[in-house]
């Protein structure tokens, strides 16, 4: 049994209380599922500036009413200091997910991405070490790793950021350091690389690339490549991540505290291959990606050219073993916006079979 299934199953007998922020955006929700699943109780903060109802209430209908009834919904902002330390009460575990995400975001508006990222960071650090919080996980990113040519990523290798979101996750991890030498706040970092999965919302200028494809090659709208299409990424489904974040939560040994981890699959994937894998896996229910090209374009402002994650730390100390590849999360990701997309083809019957457990 690994290590993941050993957490899943002492979860189910001692039941814990949880807070999610973030909890109604694409990496919360799933986090939120997960918990609830594994009924636990779940308090969830969120200022849907990002979020979505709709996510929550897909969980809802996803986990069942009495699954739902042990969550908690509280709705408030992390940049304010009370907001944070009543929703931290009665909580052993944090999962720090709220942030505002995207490099071409940062690099628009430094100053909102300075006070949610780190004052709201903050604030949840001082509110977690005012209620005795046991574990608070948090939310960082590869781009911190900047302009270093090192691959794959290890931890203690940093290059220079190259945009103010990348300058906000660093800032988050010395932060959290500090907090634990200082006043002995248990904190682990989970440098995220390229999440995707169900309820990534594929709508708005700064969405992420798979969300995006996806939606347009549904509904049959130009798809657009950042340079050549040889830009690589290291791919991670969502259920990789929830699973890094209850390792990290429910490890017991003092060395897995308080470390930054890669949460990865730890291989490359290039843009044009994505797109093959989009455009392949969905090729069945729309015939017209027959035809389907993408539209190359000049290369984006603050992007790395390849980014390829070491996970051996979070394997060894954790007991992470990714449990999706890129392809298979692709299939699970596909199949959930086939069965939500407006235009979805299939008959009903199709639907019903095919929605996503």
């Amino acid at each position: 049994m690994n290590a993941y299934l050993r957490a899943r199953e002492n979860l189910v007998r001692h039941p814990r209380t949880w807070l999610v922020t973030g909890v109604a955006g694409f990496i919360g929700s799933n986090l939120l599922e997960e918990l609830l699943r594994l009924g636990q109780f779940v308090i969830g903060l969120d200022n849907y500036s990002t979020g979505s109802l709709a996510n929550l209430a897909n969980v809802r209908d996803a986990v069942g009413s009495a699954s739902w009834s042990r969550f908690q919904q509280i709705t408030g902002d992390i940049r304010i200091l009370e907001t944070c330390k009543h929703a931290c009460h009665g909580v052993q575990f944090v999962l720090h997910q709220a942030a505002l995400g995207s490099v071409p975001r940062s690099i628009a508006n430094p100053q909102e991405t300075h006070a949610t990222n780190v004052d709201g960071f903050l604030n949840m650090l001082i509110a977690a070490r005012d209620t005795g919080i046991k574990r608070f996980v948090f939310a960082s990113s590869s781009s911190v790793y900047g302009d270093s040519s090192i691959l794959p990523a290890k931890e203690d290798h940093l290059g220079h950021c190259l945009s103010p979101y990348a300058v906000t996750k660093r800032v988050n991890e010395l932060y959290a350091d500090v907090f634990n030498r200082n006043y002995k706040l248990n904190a682990i970092g989970l440098r995220y690389f390229n999440v995707f999965g169900p309820r990534q919302d594929p709508e708005g200028p700064y969405a992420a690339v798979i969300p995006k494809w996806i939606d347009s090659m549904i509904h049959n709208t130009p798809i657009y490549i950042n340079g050549d299409g040889q830009t690589s990424r290291d791919f991670c489904y969502v259920a990789n991540v929830v699973q890094a974040n209850i390792l990290a939560a429910t490890a017991e040994t003092s060395e897995a505290a308080n470390q930054i981890y890669n949460v990865a699959l730890g291989a490359k994937t290039t843009l044009n291959q994505l797109f093959e894998f989009l455009r392949e896996g969905l090729l069945p229910w729309y015939p017209h990606l027959n035809h389907c090209r993408a539209i190359h374009r000049d290369f984006r402002l603050g992007d790395v050219r390849h980014s390829e994650a070491a996970i051996s730390k979070a394997v060894r100390l954790l007991g992470f073993e990714p449990s999706h590849t890129v392809p298979q999360g692709i299939a699970e990701t596909l199949a959930w916006y086939r069965y939500y997309s407006t235009e979805l083809p299939a008959s009903e019957t199709q639907k019903k079979t095919e929605a996503p457990a």
